[in-house]
C-alpha cells in the first residue's frame, strides 16, 4: 500500500536510495551516505520537515518532493510569497502510477498553505533554498534537460517554461591558446589576486551557498591597487565522482561597468583558466542565462562548449 508523510529524522538512508535511483543524469551527485543531504538541505535554518514529503510502498521509500521558498528582495529573510518545488524524484520501479502527481500536489499544497502566491519548479537564484552542490552543477539552473522526464512531467501538471540557462564546460587538460592583441598591455597593468571568501555575501547567499568554500579571484590595477573585476569559483568535489575529473564551478564574473568592452573580462577569464590548470583541475563549468549573448560569446571564444540546458518552470495559481 502506498502512503505519504512528511520527513522524520530517521528518513535520510531511504532518501539516499531514492536519490541514487532517481537522479542518474550528469548534473546530480551520486550519494555515498547521508551527510551531503544534511549539509545541503537539512541544516538550512529555514528547513521545514513539513515541506519534504516522502512516498512509501509499505515500508519501502519510493519517492519524495521537497518544497521551499525563495528570498525577499533584500535577501535578508525568507519570502513565503514565492514557493518552489526544489526537487521531485520517484524510483523507476514505481513511475507512471500517479505517485509523482500526488507528491507534487502535496508539495504545492504545502506552499500555498503557507502563503505562496506564485509557484515555481526548479531552483535558480534567488529561489534556490536547497541542494546547491548536489544537483545542477556549478550553480542552480532549475531542472536540467539531461533529466529528460522532468520537463514533460512538469508541463503535464500545468507548469510552463519561465527562465532558461545554458550549461557550458571546458576541458582544462586541453591547451589554452587564446590570442588577443589587448592582452600584453593588460598584463602589464593588471594582476590576478586569489582571496578566500569569508562571510561577505547576503544572508541568503550564506544560507544557500555558504556551505561551499568559495574563492574570489580579483583583477587588480597594479597602479591604484583597486579591484576592477572579479569572479567567484568553488571546487565541485561531489561531481568529480560522476564526471571522473576534478572540476571547478564559476559564479558571478563581473567587470567594473566603466571599464567594460576593453577585453578585461576575457583577460580575467583566461588568467583564471591558466591558474586552474596550474592547480591541476581538469574541468571548469559555468551557467549563463539564455539572453546573455555577450557572456555566451566570450566563453565560447575561449573554448567552452554547451553540455546541458537548465530551465525554471512557473505555474499560475487559479
Amino acid at each position: 500500500m502506498v502512503y505519504y508523510r512528511s520527513f522524520r529524522n530517521y528518513d535520510p538512508p531511504g532518501l539516499v536510495e531514492i536519490w541514487n535511483e532517481s537522479f542518474t543524469g550528469r548534473g546530480a551527485v551520486q550519494l555515498r551516505h547521508c551527510s551531503p543531504l544534511e549539509r545541503y538541505a537539512f541544516c538550512k535554518p529555514y528547513f521545514d520537515p513539513e515541506g519534504l514529503v516522502i512516498a512509501f510502498d509499505d515500508a519501502t521509500p519510493i519517492g519524495f518532493v521537497h518544497a521551499g521558498f525563495g528570498a525577499n528582495v533584500e535577501e535578508n529573510a525568507l519570502s513565503t510569497s514565492t514557493g518552489v518545488i526544489s526537487l521531485i524524484g520517484v524510483r523507476p520501479s514505481h513511475r507512471r502510477r500517479g505517485i509523482g502527481s500526488e507528491l507534487i500536489r502535496r508539495g504545492e499544497s504545502y506552499l500555498t498553505g503557507r502563503g505562496a502566491a506564485t509557484l515555481f519548479a526548479g531552483q535558480m537564484h534567488p529561489i534556490n533554498p536547497f541542494y546547491f552542490g548536489l544537483y545542477g552543477g556549478s550553480d542552480s539552473p532549475g531542472f536540467l534537460a539531461s533529466d529528460a522526464a522532468a520537463g514533460p512531467f512538469l508541463e503535464f501538471h500545468g507548469y510552463r517554461p519561465h527562465k532558461t540557462c545554458f550549461v557550458y564546460q571546458r576541458n582544462l587538460t586541453q591547451a589554452l591558446n587564446v590570442v588577443d592583441g589587448r592582452f600584453p598591455v593588460l598584463r602589464r597593468r593588471y594582476e590576478l589576486r586569489v582571496i578566500p571568501q569569508m562571510g561577505q555575501g547576503s544572508w541568503w547567499q550564506e544560507c544557500s551557498l555558504g556551505i561551499q568554500d568559495m574563492l574570489e579571484i580579483r583583477l587588480e590595477d597594479t597602479e591604484s591597487g583597486c579591484s576592477v573585476g572579479k569572479v567567484e569559483i568553488w571546487e565541485m568535489e561531489g561531481f568529480k565522482w560522476r564526471w571522473g575529473i576534478p572540476a571547478v564551478g564559476i559564479l558571478n564574473l563581473v567587470i567594473q561597468e566603466s571599464l567594460r568592452r576593453r577585453g578585461l573580462g576575457k583577460f580575467l577569464l583566461t588568467s583564471l583558466l591558466r591558474y586552474l590548470q596550474e592547480q591541476f583541475f581538469g574541468m571548469v563549468e559555468v551557467q549563463i542565462m539564455e539572453r546573455n549573448e555577450a557572456a555566451t560569446n566570450m566563453f565560447l571564444g575561449i573554448g567552452f562548449e554547451q553540455v546541458d540546458t537548465g530551465r525554471v518552470y512557473k505555474k499560475a495559481i487559479s
